[in-house]
């Protein structure tokens, strides 16, 4: 009776276990869950998938993430490159961008892009993808779609510098500005040609932010921006002390402490010509 009982009771224990093992299948979060897809091409073998924070590409920095798909199964190998073209109507150019580098997760790439202008109806924007699969060489062009900034505020910066020399200078951080002395980033370029576009390294730009609505008073403890080499962008700090609408002024120099471009915000000069705007 007791070897019945035995019995009887690992048949319960067996039928629990596998009840609960069944029940607890791990099911494992998606990368990019928390981010918007954007993009989904289709090859006959493969589909590239491009995601980003923002809800669609626009003029300015854009942080961007890449994932190659083949048989359900993502790649972590295909060694990518990638160019934006703006075919205008006359000519086409380039835009700012770093090289597609894996992250953490290996079958996730990432890079940045500044665009520096919204497509129109006769000038549009694509992007050439380069990759390796199956050992051969790919190359596709898709159309993609930027647009202004929804608020209009300028996040980018295209000029010529005192030096002769052009430039691109985007906002990068604060995403969400607080009243606090926020983090504050920055990516600088200098265009090479039409194509080509390298990152500037020993500058410095100074900061002043004022409210032109508030007697245009400025806020005390900013940082100038400088090179970080570990995040190769520019970083320094923003103090704002109030919400509303900023104008960040800026003033740039050389590593020889030369202005190449913006000025001094005085009584006479209430504004810089090289600048960010803000409002939150």
């Amino acid at each position: 009776m007791k070897t019945l009982h035995y019995i009887f009771t690992l048949l319960i224990l067996s039928t629990v276990f596998i009840g609960c093992s069944s029940d607890d299948t791990e099911v494992l979060p998606d990368a990019l869950e928390d981010l918007n897809k954007l993009y989904e091409f289709s090859e006959a073998d493969h589909d590239i998938e491009i995601y980003s924070e923002k809800e669609k590409l626009q003029v300015g920095f854009n942080e961007i993430y890449i994932r190659f798909k083949k048989d359900d199964a993502y790649l972590s190998d295909v060694k990518p490159t990638w160019m934006p073209v703006m075919n205008m109507e006359n000519m086409k150019h380039s835009a700012p961008h770093t090289k597609l580098n894996n992250t953490e997760n290996p079958e996730i790439y990432k890079g940045n892009i500044v665009f520096q202008m919204p497509e129109n109806e006769t000038e549009t924007w694509e992007l050439i993808l380069t990759y390796n699969l199956d050992g051969e060489h790919r190359e596709n062009t898709y159309q993609i779609s930027v647009k202004s900034a929804s608020n209009d505020l300028k996040k980018v910066q295209v000029f010529q510098g005192k030096d002769g020399e052009k430039y691109v200078l985007a906002y990068v951080n604060p995403k969400n500005p607080k009243v606090a002395t926020n983090d504050f980033q920055a990516a600088l370029y200098k265009m090479e040609s039409m194509m080509s576009f390298q990152p500037v390294k020993d500058f410095n730009i100074e900061v002043d932010p004022r409210m032109p609505g508030m007697d245009n008073h400025s806020s005390p403890n900013n940082k100038a921006l400088t090179y970080n080499s570990a995040t190769k962008l520019y970083e320094g700090k923003l103090s704002l002390t109030m919400t509303g609408y900023w104008r960040i002024n800026l003033k740039m120099l050389n590593s020889e402490g030369n202005v190449i471009k913006g000025e001094n915000v005085t009584k006479e000069n209430p504004e810089s010509s090289l600048y960010f705007e803000l409002e939150f």
